[in-house]
């Protein structure tokens, strides 16, 4: 490899780093005090940035209110985690049709001073009562809007005890603490966006069927207007419960009461039609729940070590084996069609793997390993053509036993997951990391606010499979009793010599896979600083018939140049929203967001210079 070569694979972040340094002074720094909401007039949200350099720690998310209070927890003298579970907290308040305490997520973290990675499985549970008929009624699946909205799709939440596991190991401050800014901002309210507005709109017949999601997010019984404050009172005391009487007052107290209530007995508006199942969580699932501390999944790419969060989510092993076909191209030098070829190649094979290997480790014999082995990606690399396109679905390869081109089984295409999700990224100035994906599942989740308490609940079970896409082809994603539905997220942190280079992730449903993984080759392979990594078109090919396509792409002559090599594609208007940080040489961070999806994301630094 030449010396020129070394630069491009080896140090590719830190090299293009450098180029970022004309980025206004001002970019993205921290939100100033928020007018004085007791005043009755609307709130100014912070501004936002999708790029910002500086000292002292960075927080990047997909809104202001919640990199604010991130960077005010960093201001303090709290650590990336205090920051972290801070900005998460927050996004329950400002992005609740995505996130909140009613949902869960994957925690991975880089500690400066042991320069190793750990990691958080904060993955909701399926009730120990739960078979895999749980989403069957006279052996035919339910129809998938009648499984989200109800309480059979509802999992025991894990974000709470995912904040308090990664504070008690790894913070410097108190969950009461790191509540403050959330508490104060879901008191005072926040500024209603135009997303914020549609997402609303889009979710509105079903909000109406729960009074308590109604007179929360339709006040007066209307959309909330673009630039009026929206106000949680409920959550605000939830989470004052929380900060006094730690997050036993969900799993053994009165908030798990009134969720377990919630679930079991929908409280919908009488009149209403829709049929909304009850499900079977219980006061000893949730007393039952723990976060699960676990080793992350790794591989070496380019001479950098990738890190990424193990089963029960299929994010770390798919990206992973995806990298690990990718490593013996030359991605720098190919063409674009040459390229996107290859990366759609990679990311369709990968997820036939997944499909077939990839479910709760607690209930499922899961080779992580043998995924994220160079061995069994070199084996599955050789179906590549340069000339022509795979056809989906593709039978899986076996990582215990891998043969050059071979499959076991029978194919079978990839199961639906919903596509939202937030996502955070964080450092701090003693040069910790935190990547951490969390969610409710659909915009809006199950639809249902507990009463009293201002959380949506999650429809995170509807992950599951409802049944085997193939009857004839093991499913490692049924439900079982306390088992965990099988997840995309891929918080991902990357190390060079045992420092960080770079850490992302996304929201998206199973595209969050693909966005993460291009997002890596566009920055470490393709030459893309991290903003355009991130801000770049994207194409998700999923082992389906079809991939899908952002409109740059799809409107471009790219889609005729791989539709002649068999490539088929749909079109998106919209996929992920990305969120990273990055280590400039020079000891600066650098914090990246989108710059379009989702209204433009948010990255802030403590110090911006």
């Amino acid at each position: 490899m030449t010396r020129a070569r070394r630069l491009t694979v080896l140090g590719a972040a830190a090299a293009l780093a450098g180029s970022m340094v004309a980025i206004p002074a001002a970019a993205g720094s921290a939100a100033p005090p928020r007018p004085d909401a007791a005043r009755g007039r609307a709130t100014a949200a912070p501004e936002k940035s999708p790029v910002a350099v500086g000292y002292g720690g960075a927080v990047s998310s997909v809104d202001a209110d919640a990199s604010a209070a991130g960077i005010s927890v960093l201001r303090k003298g709290g650590n990336a985690v205090d920051a972290a579970v801070a900005t998460a907290a927050a996004l329950g308040v400002t992005e609740p049709y995505s996130a909140g305490i009613g949902g869960g997520g994957y925690f991975v973290y880089y500690q400066a001073r042991s320069h190793s990675i750990r990691t958080l499985d904060g993955r909701e549970t399926a009730p120990r009562s739960a078979g895999k008929d749980l989403f069957l009624e006279n052996g035919t699946p339910l129809p998938f809007d009648q499984a989200v909205t109800s309480g059979l799709g509802v999992g025991t939440p894990g974000t709470p005890a995912t904040w308090d596991a990664a504070l008690r190991t790894w913070g410097s401050r108190s969950l009461g603490q790191v509540l403050g800014p959330a508490r104060k901002l879901a008191a005072d309210g926040f500024t209603v966006d135009a997303t914020f507005r549609q997402q609303t709109a889009d979710n509105e017949a079903r909000f109406r069927d729960f009074p308590a999601t109604a007179g929360l997010f339709l006040p007066g019984g209307k959309l909330p207007a673009v630039g009026s404050t929206l106000k949680n009172p409920d959550l605000a005391r939830t989470y004052g419960e929380l900060a006094n009487n730690g997050v036993g007052a969900l799993y053994d107290g009165a908030v798990g009461q009134d969720i377990v209530r919630t679930v079991r007995k929908p409280p919908v508006r009488p009149g209403s039609t829709r049929r909304v199942r009850p499900g079977k969580l219980t006061a000893g699932d949730l007393r039952a729940y723990r976060a699960l501390s676990q080793a992350p999944t790794h591989t070496r790419y380019r001479g950098l070590d990738v890190y990424g969060m193990a089963p029960s989510s299929s994010g770390g092993t798919t990206v992973a084996e995806a990298l690990n076909i990718l490593e013996k191209s030359d991605l720098s030098r190919l063409s674009e069609k040459q390229y996107l070829h290859r990366y759609l190649e990679a990311s369709r094979i990968a997820f036939a793997d997944r499909g077939r290997w990839v479910g709760d480790p607690a209930q499922e014999n899961v080779p992580t390993r043998g995924l994220t082995s160079q061995r069994f990606a070199d084996s599955r690399a050789c179906l590549i053509r340069d000339d022509k396109a795979l056809t989906s679905p593709l039978a899986p390869g076996d990582p215990r036993h891998p043969k050059p081109c071979g499959s076991t089984g029978k194919a079978a295409p990839t199961t639906y997951e919903g596509p939202n999700t937030t996502h955070l990224t964080v450092a701090d100035k003693w040069g910790n990391v935190v990547a951490y994906t969390l969610t409710i599942e659909q915009t809006g989740g199950s639809g249902i606010v507990v009463p009293g308490r201002g959380f949506l609940l999650n429809n995170e079970l509807t992950d599951f499979s409802f049944a085997p896409a193939d009857p004839a082809v093991h499913d490692p994603n049924l439900p079982g009793p306390g088992k965990r539905p099988r997840s995309s997220m891929s918080p991902t942190i990357v190390l060079r010599h045992g420092r960080p280079v770079v850490a992302l992730g996304s929201p998206g449903g199973a595209t969050i896979i693909t966005t993460v993984l291009q997002t890596l080759v566009n920055h470490l392979d393709r030459g893309m600083p991290l903003a355009d990594a991130i801000a770049a078109p994207r194409a998700s090919q999923r082992n389906a018939a079809q991939t899908e396509l952002e409109p740059a792409l799809w409107n471009s002559p790219l889609r005729t140049q791989l539709e002649a090599l068999g490539h088929a594609f749909k079109p998106n208007p919209e996929i992920g929203a990305a969120t990273g940080v990055q280590r400039l040489p020079d000891g600066r961070w650098l914090a990246a967001a989108e710059k379009v999806r989702r209204g433009g994301g948010s990255a802030m630094v403590v110090h911006p210079k």
